[in-house]
């Protein structure tokens, strides 16, 4: 749902009350039908063996309670005897819910399996790579300025005599010719202009 490597958004404050009474109506409000469903949650965050274990108990308790429930007839006693251990197993899974995700809440700096702390901030990561909370922004201050007294600038010696400047390179010879070439060009207007203006 969150693409590889990538964490869910971290769980606020709010979101943990309110799946916590959704999970603990759930099991209560259903007499019990549904009173798996907290402790497999709990399974979930802390994946544990003997949680999972726990939670199938819970699944089959509940289903096999409400099978001799609907099979005996209502005057039998056994009816009533499975009907009082499935609110028992309703209770009891949403007290146990509620106390493990509670501790697990409470727990410095750890937060229940697939939700990242509030504080750290997450970015998607490369394909594979895993995610690495951003480091804190840390501008560095910059370097207090203290003016020290210069000495006053005196010219160094020259040591080696200063080599004479190297003449220029002459012009390629395409520069030339096309220099001559409009040059000619030249004269060759001026002496146009010189007899129009003549012949006028």
């Amino acid at each position: 749902m969150h693409g590889q490597g990538a964490q869910p958004p971290a769980r606020s404050a709010g979101t943990g009350v309110l799946l916590r009474v959704l999970l603990t109506a759930c099991a209560l409000l259903s007499c019990g039908l549904f009173a798996c469903v907290p402790l497999f949650r709990v399974a979930y965050l802390r994946g544990r063996g003997s949680d999972w274990l726990l939670a199938w108990a819970g699944l089959a308790l509940g289903v096999g309670g409400f099978a001799v429930v609907g099979s005996l007839p209502e005057k039998d006693p056994m009816s009533d005897v499975a009907l009082a251990l499935i609110l028992m197993l309703a209770i009891v899974a949403a007290v146990h819910f509620l106390v493990v995700d509670m501790r697990l809440q409470n727990q410095k700096g750890a937060m229940p399996a697939g939700y990242a702390p509030p504080s750290a901030q997450t970015v998607p990561s490369a394909y594979g790579y895993p995610n690495a909370p951003y480091p804190a922004a840390q501008t560095p201050a910059p370097p207090a300025y203290i003016p020290t007294p210069q000495p006053p600038h005196t010219p160094a010696p020259h040591a080696v005599p200063p080599q004479p400047s190297t003449p220029p390179r002459p012009a390629p010879a395409r520069i030339d010719q096309v220099r001559a070439e409009l040059d000619e060009l030249s004269d060759y207007l001026r002496r146009q202009d010189g007899k129009s203006e003549g012949g006028r």
